[in-house]
């Protein structure tokens, strides 16, 4: 049972899954406050923004917000003032919107949420007509427009109740123990505007020397931020190879290859320094268009920081049967990779036909002598079967010095051992019905990792050197250091022609 001075309000939440709840109260508290009793979580909305209060027998809107707005029916309502409500009358206080539906005995609020719309930013349902009968209505009777000193009461049985809830929280000036006995001091707390602040110089000594610190520590142990050491090849000062595949020696610099920066920007750097290192007069960091397609860079076969014994020529040997794999199932710009040749090489001839592509123009543009034969021969790009069989025989046949195990003959103007005919086949070498078997097994004595280097292990011996014949870097002149093209007495230059 209410008492003269309370009121009954019922609040419809549609803005949450609640039911409706009554409240008898002397006055409907509105903000954002969990413990008001219409509480509106929003930033745009005050502690205790706005009350509803019941004066001389009528129902009125306080707004109790000095820093955010409050509207009825699209008006706003100066801070501390009071407005009359009726039914039908619509209250906005940030983006909710509370639908007033008065009856004889209790007046029902229903909030509404609508977050794309702020205050004045949409006026509200009772406009025109409608809203101009109500504000006569109001005008007309001067009991709606409530007398000064009842908006005071009203104001202050609102201030005064958020007081009482302020006292009743502890803090500093009502701690919830008694101060302890003894002297006045020991009740005292110190504050931070009677300490002496820290000179701002400090702090911009502590700048300059944890950056000093870094930049030694960045140099003087650089090899803490790596996974492993470099290779040999990257650390000394001197070139192993002569004539030499870089333009200068990296000395185990960081920066001759990385750059400062994110991953991605880290990673094109890296490989457009590897690129722009390793162009001499001898070689020239080639890739061939399959794997330019396929998004292959530099650093793609030749990793790094592998250890100090580590080759960095083997690391792209031993990508090549990693990487052209069936288990291997990453896509390369859509495409898949598989195991090559089903897994065995040799004699790219399989019954009778050429399955071998042949060398493409950036590898022919480098072999002049063989262009030249084949213009000798009357062959042309449009004889498909007879233009890959020249230019395979073109590079093999007596112009690869041989190794053991395999008959040669001898060259009249170096006097090296080459390639011939029965290099690899037994029967039909000059004529038709050619031995096609007896190659498949000569090609593994020559192209194996061994061959290619001499400080490989004897297990080198069963290791396919596929870069021997898919030949990367067409512009190396090292690539063929163990089977290099036999120096006859007649340049390249004159075969050509």
């Amino acid at each position: 049972m209410s008492t003269a001075h309370e009121s009954t309000f019922i609040i419809a939440r549609e803005d949450r899954a609640v039911d409706p709840k009554t409240i008898i109260s002397e006055g409907l508290r509105i903000g954002r406050l969990p413990d008001s009793d219409v509480w509106l979580n929003h930033p745009t909305v005050s502690r205790l923004h706005a009350g509803i209060n019941k004066i001389e027998g009528y129902f009125y809107l306080i707004n109790l917000s000095a820093s955010s707005a409050t509207t009825l029916n699209g008006r706003a309502i100066p801070f501390n003032e009071a407005e009359a409500l009726t039914n039908g009358d619509e209250i906005q206080i940030g983006p909710f919107f509370l639908r007033i539906e008065q009856t004889v005995e209790a007046l029902k609020v229903r909030v509404v949420l609508q977050f794309a719309v702020n205050v004045g930013e949409r006026l509200g349902r009772h406009t025109g007509e409608l809203h101009k009968k109500q504000l006569a209505v109001r005008q007309q009777s001067g009991d709606l427009i409530p007398r000064p000193s009842e908006v005071v009461n009203a104001l202050k049985l609102f201030w005064d109740k958020r007081t009482r809830e302020k006292a009743g929280r502890p803090s500093p000036l009502h701690p919830r123990t008694p101060p302890r006995l003894g002297k006045i001091q020991f009740n005292w707390m110190p504050t931070r505007d009677l300490v002496r602040p820290w000179p701002f110089a400090i702090f911009i000594w502590a700048v300059i020397v944890v950056g000093a610190l870094s930049t030694v520590a960045a140099f003087a142990y650089k090899s803490a931020f790596t996974p492993q050491p470099l290779s040999a090849p990257h650390t000394t000062n001197t070139f192993a190879l002569t004539p030499a595949i870089a333009k200068q020696p990296s000395g185990g610099s960081c920066t001759s290859c990385h750059a400062l920066g994110v991953s991605v920007t880290n990673k094109e750097k890296l490989n457009a320094n590897c690129a722009a290192c390793h162009q001499t007069e001898s070689f020239a960091a080639t890739i061939i268009p399959a794997h330019r397609e396929a998004g292959i860079t530099c650093t793609s076969c030749h990793t790094e920081h592998r250890g100090k014994d580590f080759k960095p020529m083997n690391a792209a040997l031993e990508s090549c049967a990693k990487c052209h794999n069936d288990d291997n199932k990453n896509l390369y710009q859509g495409k898949s990779v598989h195991t090559a040749h089903g897994g065995t090489f040799g004699y790219p001839v399989i019954n009778g036909v050429w399955v071998w592509k042949g060398l493409d123009s950036e590898e022919l543009e480098v072999k002049p002598e063989v262009v030249g034969l084949l213009k000798k021969n009357g062959i042309d790009s449009s004889q498909t079967q007879e233009w890959r069989n020249a230019q395979f025989h073109a590079i093999h046949l007596q112009r690869a010095r041989i190794v053991s195990g395999i008959n040669g003959i001898q060259d009249v103007d170096t006097a090296n051992q080459v390639m011939s005919c029965s290099s690899c086949h037994k029967t039909g070498y000059m004529g038709a019905n050619v031995d096609r078997n007896y190659p498949r097994t000569t090609c593994a004595r020559c192209h194996n990792a061994q061959t290619f280097d001499k400080r490989s292990s004897i297990a080198a011996l069963e290791t396919p050197s596929c870069t021997s014949c898919h030949v990367q870097h067409v512009k190396d002149t090292h690539w063929a250091s163990a089977l290099r093209v036999a120096q006859s007495g007649t340049p390249a230059t004159e075969i050509a022609k």
